[in-house]
Order: C-alpha cells, then sequence, then structure tokens
C-alpha cells in the first residue's frame, strides 16, 4: 500500500512540518557535497551508533565530531540516498499536518523529536553492541503515524496498491497505518531499523495521549459564577 493523499484538510499552515521537512532536504544536500558522504564516513561521525552511544566501542579520533549523544538528533536528520528521504518526506508531507494543526506548531516540533528519541533508543536496546550506524527520519515519522491512528484512525486515505494489476483506493487510516505497522515486523530487508519504526510509532501513540491532554487543558474554557 502506498499512501497519496488523505482527506483530512487541516485548519492551519503547517509550518512545522514544511521546516523539517526543509531541514532534512537541506541536510542531505549538504551530505552529496561532502567527500565523506560516498566514502561512508560521514555516516559513522552523525550516525547514531548504538555500541558507541552506551559506551562499548569509541570512534577513531579522526571521525569523531560531535558528542555520541548528539548523534541521537544529527541522526534523526541524516538519509541514505534519494529514495530514503523521497520516502520518508512522502510519508511526512501527507500525515505530519494533521498533527501539527491538532497540537500547534511549537507542540509538534518537540512531540516530533520525542518520537525521534523514543525510536533511536529502541533500536540501540534492541542490540546495544551494533557497530552499524542509524540514519533517517522514519522513526520519528513513525512516531507522527502513530499519532495519526489515534487522533484520526477515521480519516479516509487514497493508496495505490501494485498488485498485479494496479489499484487505486481509499481506506480508513486505521488500516492502512494498521498495515505499515504489521509490516515492520515481517519485513526482513537489510539495513532497515525496523526496531526504530516500531519504537517510533508506538512512541507517537503514547506520547499523542499526553499532548492531546495538554491541548485540552490549554484550550478549556472555564466558566464563571454566571455562566
Amino acid at each position: 500500500m502506498i499512501p497519496l493523499k488523505d482527506d483530512n484538510p487541516t485548519s492551519s499552515r503547517p509550518t512545522a512540518t514544511y521546516l523539517l521537512i526543509g531541514i532534512c532536504v537541506l541536510v542531505f544536500l549538504i551530505q552529496l557535497g561532502s567527500q565523506s558522504y560516498k566514502s561512508g564516513q560521514l555516516f559513522y561521525s552523525y550516525g547514531l551508533i548504538p555500541s558507541v552511544l552506551m559506551g562499548h566501542d569509541q570512534l577513531p579520533v579522526d571521525l569523531y565530531v560531535v558528542p555520541a549523544y548528539a548523534t541521537i538528533f544529527s541522526s534523526m536528520f541524516m538519509h541514505g540516498g534519494w529514495m530514503h528521504l523521497i520516502g520518508n518526506m512522502w510519508y511526512m508531507k501527507i500525515f505530519a499536518d494533521n498533527i501539527e494543526d491538532n497540537l500547534g506548531s511549537r507542540n509538534f516540533i518537540i512531540f516530533y523529536v520525542l518520537c525521534g528519541i523514543g525510536a533511536a533508543m529502541t533500536q540501540v536496546f534492541m542490540n546495544t553492541h551494533s557497530q552499524v550506524p542509524m540514519v533517517g527520519a522514519s522513526g520519528a515519522i513513525g512516531g507522527v503515524l502513530g499519532a495519526y491512528l489515534i487522533n484520526h484512525p477515521n480519516a479516509r486515505i487514497l493508496v495505490l496498491i501494485p498488485y498485479i494489476v494496479i489499484t487505486i483506493i481509499k481506506i480508513r487510516a486505521l488500516y492502512v497505518l494498521g498495515f505499515w505497522f504489521i509490516l515492520q515486523f515481517i519485513s526482513s530487508s537489510g539495513g532497515v531499523a525496523y526496531a526504530a519504526h516500531i519504537g517510533g510509532f508506538v512512541s507517537g501513540m503514547i506520547l499523542i495521549l499526553f499532548f492531546n491532554k495538554k491541548k485540552i487543558k490549554k484550550n478549556k474554557i472555564v466558566k464563571g459564577p454566571w455562566g
């Protein structure tokens, strides 16, 4: 299932969503201009390496650029290639605007980063001795998808199904995102941080409940003694 668009209009301009997409694109263009991009050294310097974060290993001096904890954040905005970037930004474009509309731009950015942290740490704890650098926004975007499932389960998503005959139909978000989540458990493509996707999705489902309550409390109208 490839989502094409949703029929869930927003009441505000998704400024933070565009900002985050812009940052990811800008970082990727900077990556392409780096001499260490093709050699892969860039990913070891700024990508999240579980064994380094947990103190089991240390980077060589020539690769050490930022503290290990900082790679939790730098890795969220890096991508391994054009298709990696385009796929993530496409999901971001479709689903993030509604969550930003629900939470407001500032809270959405906080929510997004927290989901990214949850995704990263899930991947780390799955294999604390892994020496493979992790990069990509998909963990944080997984959090957005989890939030969308909670807040907008009945929204209709236009999806493309490329199976024998290409079919385009509208399906409830509950089924589209539920299918995406289940797919993370049964997929086995090498080099993909599926644990981060799962961790981000679950983080989003949990965090959105607290952010929703915070939003409701902020907007609650307290009546005076005369109504």
